[in-house]
């Protein structure tokens, strides 16, 4: 596997390739990430994957100084996974100015869920993954469903923009007690680790009473939220919404409620916040 931080470089070792399937992440590798490089594979020769961590994404109170960089060792597991290049850019390769020209995600969802709650987050990962995309040029890019607003806003982005990349959906992946696996994890205390699971708990909860019938959204998302709170978490939302926009369903609109479903939610426990979802 090359390692390769200058954009030229990268594209000199890409020349002639047009297949390339890439996943873009952040480093601190998990399961999680390891498993989008093997259905990468299943789409795309060469897979090229790229460890950059993204201060556009971050808020001013965030954690970017605080996230876990652990360069060798994502080496190490890609290089078991058979990747063909790590692009591992450093701010000064992919912002070698300041990144004026942003990529703004339309308000009606950018700026709801994660993006109320972290505003301009969306504006940065949008403008991170059309940097990565036009240095690497692949025929796919993989990304998680456990970040289900980013999948939909990074595929909207590609269709409006004409990009000749297609987005390829991978399902999370779990720890054995249902934790959604996330880099994050690793900053959860002892006692925070055990109760962490209570959060995909209250979405499969969540998921039984809508699939039971119940239309009265509002009630249960107030109910999973209270119950959360109970238990000592900090919840910014768990929210039905609808897959196809992530609107709210109008529970009075046939249309609306025959509509494919998600429940999504995101919340503290002690300082580490954990968003997870569950399609319904």
């Amino acid at each position: 596997m090359k390692v390769i931080s200058s954009i030229h470089e990268l594209r000199d070792q890409m020349r002639g390739q047009n297949r390339t399937a890439f996943v873009p992440t952040m480093g601190n590798l998990h399961e999680g990430h390891l498993s989008l490089m093997r259905l990468a594979r299943q789409h795309g020769d060469p897979v090229v994957a790229s460890i950059f961590v993204n201060r556009l994404q971050f808020g001013p109170n965030e954690d970017f100084d605080r996230y876990p960089r652990t360069m060798q060792e994502d080496i190490e597991k890609l290089q078991s996974e058979n990747v063909y290049v790590l692009f591992a850019p450093t701010e000064a390769d992919l912002y070698p100015e300041p990144q004026q020209y942003r990529v703004h995600p339309p308000t009606n969802l950018g700026d709801i869920l994660e993006g109320e709650f972290r505003p301009g987050f969306f504006q940065g990962v949008c403008t991170v993954v059309m940097k990565l995309m036009s240095c690497v040029q692949p025929r796919v890019a993989v990304f998680g469903k456990k970040d289900y607003q980013q999948l939909m806003i990074v595929r909207q982005m590609c269709h409006q923009f004409a990009l000749p990349t297609e987005i390829i959906a991978a399902e999370t992946v779990r720890d054995t007690d249902g934790l959604a696996l996330s880099s994050r994890n690793r900053f959860l205390q002892v006692a925070e680790r055990a109760e962490a699971p209570e959060l995909a708990k209250t979405l499969n909860r969540v998921r039984d009473a809508v699939l039971a019938g119940n239309r009265d959204f509002a009630s249960i998302e107030k109910d999973a939220v209270e119950s959360l709170a109970r238990r000592g978490w900090q919840p910014d939302y768990v929210a039905v919404r609808k897959r196809v926009d992530l609107l709210p369903p109008n529970s009075a609109n046939a249309a609306d409620t025959a509509a494919p479903l998600v429940v999504l939610a995101a919340a503290k426990i002690g300082t580490t916040r954990l968003i997870d979802n569950l399609e319904i």
